[in-house]
């Protein structure tokens, strides 16, 4: 299985890795543009359109109760890179995409190192959560139904409405909420709800101790007003960095900010 994915800026070079990014649920590769235009002239960047998101609207999963959706998108993400002819990169996710970051950066930890695959070489975190405790998930897989439920029924601006009143949006004023509900309603609602179960928190296994382990860099970043992930990462005893007047969608919300970040790792590497 192949994802849509776009390239910008400068070739590969045998000496720099190749900055990949993931983004959230709802979102698209589009979503990085102003982190591209600022990186490419120095680095070679790939965009990736995750199953149900953008141009990979079409890619759907089996909906099980197993990890099986995180299992496939690594899989899919990983046949993307090697199809583009990716030999060294680094992954920087947000949201959905971090966690899919963090469950590829600790599969690839266990995969035999004589395979010829693309070997990465740093992740770079936005508000991921590491995974939820046994005793919370049932309750975390019927939040995400209900959503997914009204996703794949209902109509896709009254849905979005309510999405971005959501706690961990709460650093959104009434205008940036209606920007995200139009950029974000040309979604299908379908693609949108089958992405949401198959990745569910619910199903996500506990990521943080082998993150931990990883032998590569591994930087969180989090927005100053995003409460929830800015506790989840201070707890993490990860390389973290708190981004001054962001909330959850930094790079959106502080491109500027996050560009500098980010380049500071990828220069650190």
């Amino acid at each position: 299985m192949r994802l849509y994915s776009e390239v910008f800026g400068k070739r590969p070079q045998a000496s720099q890795p190749v900055i990949v990014f993931l983004h959230g649920l709802l979102g698209s590769g589009r979503d990085w543009r102003l982190i591209t235009s600022a990186l490419m002239h120095h680095y070679c960047c790939v965009t990736i359109d995750l199953p149900g998101h953008g141009f990979s609207a079409s890619v759907s999963m089996p909906i099980d109760d197993s990890d099986i959706g995180f299992k496939q998108s690594y899989q899919a993400i990983l046949k993307t890179l090697e199809q583009r002819g990716i030999q060294r990169f680094v992954l920087v996710g947000y949201s959905l995409g971090a966690r899919l970051a963090m469950y590829l950066a600790t599969q690839l930890a266990n995969e035999d190192a004589t395979k010829r695959q693309p070997r990465l070489q740093g992740v770079f975190l936005e508000g991921g959560h590491f995974g939820l405790p046994l005793a919370d998930r049932a309750a975390r897989l019927d939040n995400d139904k209900a959503w997914a439920a009204r996703f794949s029924q209902q109509s896709l601006i009254s849905v979005l409405n309510d999405w971005y009143q959501q706690t961990v949006f709460s650093s959104l004023n009434h205008d940036q909420r209606q920007s995200l509900v139009a950029k974000r309603s040309d979604n299908l609602g379908q693609g949108v709800a089958n992405m949401l179960l198959v990745t569910s928190l619910s199903k996500q296994p506990l990521l943080l101790t082998p993150l931990q382990k990883l032998k590569l860099p591994v930087r969180y970043v989090c927005g100053e007003y995003d409460a929830k992930f800015r506790q989840i990462a201070m707890q993490s005893e990860l390389s973290v960095e708190v981004i001054p007047d962001a909330g959850h969608n930094i790079h959106v919300e502080q491109p500027h900010a996050f560009t500098s970040a980010l380049s500071t790792f990828i220069q650190k590497l």
